[in-house]
């Protein structure tokens, strides 16, 4: 009787320990998984992360690069057109002459002899003379008389079209507008008097005008 309470004590010891390493066990394998999840989902977040950023990166570096081409592209241009070249108007229609950048061709459509001095100015080449055709710039120097020339932008002037203003071009009061002068034309337009002579200079796109500015800055002529 003993010999068999000692046996069954023995295997519910040996019972005991058994399920004492199953929890154990099962313990350790939910530890190990749970660490392992939470390591997968560590390294996950970290390559997002590392994404991200990476991406952020190269997106700031590409916006950096792109601002600088923009920047060395513009520089490149302005410096590019120096030095000026120097327009000069017919001697008898009062020596007209102003600074315009090299990288402009000149085409005289009317020479002093007809009465009328006509010149286009435009980038690399000049396109054929036509009304709605936008320039650089177009010189005009006419036979007429001053308030004449400036009476037939009045209308565009009292509708809002064209903004005028008094500026001094050679120490000369004139008139500068701005503004739409057709459909076709946006940009502006300096008119001033030489002698017996009424000049318009005039750029066909706000794309020269700072071009424009500096030009009408350097304008001479005879008085």
């Amino acid at each position: 009787m003993n010999h068999n309470l000692g046996a069954r004590i023995t295997k519910s010891g040996e019972s005991g320990a058994t399920n004492v390493w199953l929890i154990l066990g099962v313990v350790f394998i939910i530890t190990t998984v749970g660490l392992g999840a939470a390591f997968g989902w560590a390294l996950i977040n970290y390559f997002d992360q590392k994404n991200n950023v990476d991406t952020k990166v190269s997106t700031a570096v590409t916006t950096a690069v792109k601002a600088q081409a923009d920047k060395d592209a513009a520089t490149f241009e302005a410096e590019d057109k120096k030095p000026n070249r120097t327009f000069a108007g017919p001697e008898d229609f009062g020596s007209l002459s102003f600074d315009y950048p090299k990288t402009w061709s000149t085409y005289v459509s009317k020479d002093a002899a007809s009465g009328t001095f006509q010149a286009y100015l435009n980038p690399v080449s000049v396109p054929p003379i036509l009304d709605a055709t936008q320039y650089a710039l177009r010189v005009s120097i006419e036979t007429k008389d001053y308030d004449t020339v400036l009476s037939a932008y009045t209308s565009l002037v009292k509708t809002g079209a064209l903004k005028s203003s008094t500026v001094k071009i050679n120490g000369v009061d004139s008139t500068r507008l701005d503004g739409n002068f057709t459909k076709d034309i946006r940009g502006s337009a300096v008119l001033f008097k030489i002698r017996d002579k009424t000049v318009t200079i005039r750029t066909d796109a706000d794309t020269f005008k700072p071009d424009f500015d500096a030009l009408v800055a350097s304008i001479k002529f005879n008085l």
